[in-house]
């Protein structure tokens, strides 16, 4: 009798400490853009490590969906989420923040438009690339560029079609942006650094070697 006595207290007592060991953790569901493979998938996870404490993490390439928990003590900011994707090198469609208290967080990035629609103008531009992960980053690089509309790279035949404002910008400018992105645009070489610093899978010119 007095052995299941103490069994049970023993039970109690770790059942306790457990709940105690056990921070409240917070819930964080994005939608990324860009996800091709994955290795994309691993440089995601790797960039978003830097968070010590990250527990639960999922990423589906197909979706784009990327989850994951954190402490709630730490009071990770949905700007520090929302930057943290894009130096892994993707685009955020939609993030969302629950909080271990019940409250929710939602932020839906949009599609900016900062150019005359009269004076748009498209072209297609020839821009050096291999994997979706190359997709989003040369993109992200075009539509960052004050005056751009639209911007939709093919990796199958490595042109970029992008429809900007004549007014504001030229060609010449927004591939001088994706080459400092680390992609050749329009006879435009990018930086050395920049192109080593670009994950393996995207290495257009020789996938085996760092080099230019």
């Amino acid at each position: 009798m007095m052995k299941k006595i103490i069994s049970s207290l023993l039970i109690s007592i770790l059942f306790i400490l457990t709940a105690v060991a056990q921070k409240p953790m917070d819930k964080f569901e994005i939608q990324v853009d860009g996800l091709g493979c994955p290795f994309c998938a691993y440089g995601l996870e790797k960039k978003f490590k830097e968070f010590k404490g990250i527990k639960q993490v999922q990423i589906e390439i197909q979706t784009g969906d990327f989850k994951f928990e954190y402490p709630s003590e730490k009071q990770l900011t949905m700007d520090a989420i929302v930057n943290q994707v894009k130096k892994a090198g993707y685009t955020p469609k939609t993030a969302k923040i629950i909080r271990s208290n019940g409250g929710v967080e939602a932020l839906e990035v949009p599609l900016k438009s900062n150019t005359d629609s009269d004076q748009l103008v498209t072209e297609i531009v020839n821009v050096k690339g291999n994997c979706q992960m190359c997709k989003a980053r040369i993109e992200s690089a075009a539509l960052a560029t004050k005056g751009v509309d639209k911007a939709i790279w093919d990796v199958e035949t490595k042109m970029l079609e992008v429809a900007f404002d004549r007014k504001q910008i030229s060609v010449k400018k927004i591939a001088k942006n994706i080459a400092l992105a680390g992609h050749d645009a329009a006879k435009i070489t990018a930086p050395k650094e920049v192109y080593e610093a670009l994950p393996v899978c995207c290495y257009y010119n020789n996938p085996n070697l760092k080099t230019h």
